[in-house]
């Protein structure tokens, strides 16, 4: 069942559109992921979704709520972290998880405070200043911020930008845990790597949605599959089976590599090898082509800019 909505969402500054005929849905308990170039309508669509600016057209139903009718509503069930947490630095982590979970009066905020700090690892540390924490500390405390009231909908704006690689990794791994729990995710981010590993499916924006898929859909869109066989040589004798084989519709080499497109690639292994192996051949390994998931995002804006020109 979707839990966010949107039909032909779009909305203008004055004469530029930032977010053009948006239609989505997302499941419930699903981590998707929002990717697009800076300028893209990223964070202007994640405003309009969280209820902090109205659609110039169409319109957005979140948890059950119109985003631009029910707002009031719609703030008690989502959370959102966005690029500049806006923390209080002289406050202590404690004082400011109970100062924004004072704003959800249906919450028992003691209980749900030493949650939050303890699931983020800043136990040891709820009474120092904010101002003294690292970015990473901060962003873990920005999360445990956007989840005090235990939100349907979890908004997370570049998480990881700006943190170094350990600070990134602490917060991807909080987001595993929060995606295990089924919480509904919305991830924008540039970190293509990122997005796959945390993300079920995949969605492009560029001004309009371009492209909404798993990332393994999205690259059969733009990449056949191909398998690699890693031989200790290649000759003449394995070249010539190979050809000969009925299934074999694409043949290209690197080194004692070959490199095949096949009819059925699960069902026309074990013969490819069983030929090879007749042919004299000695392999050493099978495997398929990986495709990079920036390979199809690229593929995806070249396409538009090409279009809009």
């Amino acid at each position: 069942m979707a839990i966010i909505e949107t039909f032909d969402l779009s909305r203008r500054f004055g004469k530029t559109t930032a977010v053009e005929d948006v239609t989505l849905a997302v499941e419930a308990g699903e981590v998707l992921g929002f990717l697009g170039p800076n300028g893209a309508g990223k964070t202007t669509t994640i405003r309009i979704l969280a209820g902090m600016i109205a659609p110039t057209k169409g319109y957005a139903i979140v948890a059950g709520h119109r985003t631009d009718r029910d707002v009031e509503q719609l703030h008690e069930t989502v959370g959102m972290l966005t690029q500049t947490p806006g923390l209080y630095d002289r406050l202590s982590a404690r004082r400011n998880l109970e100062y924004f979970a004072s704003f959800y009066p249906s919450i028992e905020s003691q209980s749900q405070v030493e949650k939050y700090i303890k699931l983020m690892g800043l136990w040891e540390r709820r009474d120092s200043k904010v101002g003294a924490f690292s970015k990473g500390m901060k962003q873990r405390l920005a999360l445990a911020r956007a989840l005090v009231h235990e939100p349907k909908v979890l908004f997370l704006d570049e998480p990881t930008a700006g943190l170094d690689p350990e600070a990134a990794g602490e917060v991807r791994e909080l987001i595993r845990t929060l995606r295990e729990e089924g919480r509904t995710i919305f991830l924008s981010t540039h970190n293509l790597n990122e997005a796959e590993m945390l993300c079920s499916r995949i969605a492009v924006i560029h001004t309009r949605l371009l492209a909404l898929d798993t990332a393994e859909r999205l690259r059969r869109r733009f990449f056949r599959r191909r398998i690699i066989v890693q031989l200790e040589s290649l000759d003449a004798r394995v070249r010539e089976a190979v050809r000969k084989l009925p299934f074999v519709q694409e043949m290209g080499e690197e080194g004692s590599q070959l490199i095949l497109e096949l009819s059925d690639s699960e069902r026309n292994r074990p013969e490819l090898v069983k030929a090879i192996v007749e042919a004299g051949g000695r392999v050493i390994g099978v495997s398929e082509k990986q495709y990079p998931l920036e390979d199809v995002y690229l593929r995806l804006i070249r396409e538009e800019s090409q279009n809009e020109s």
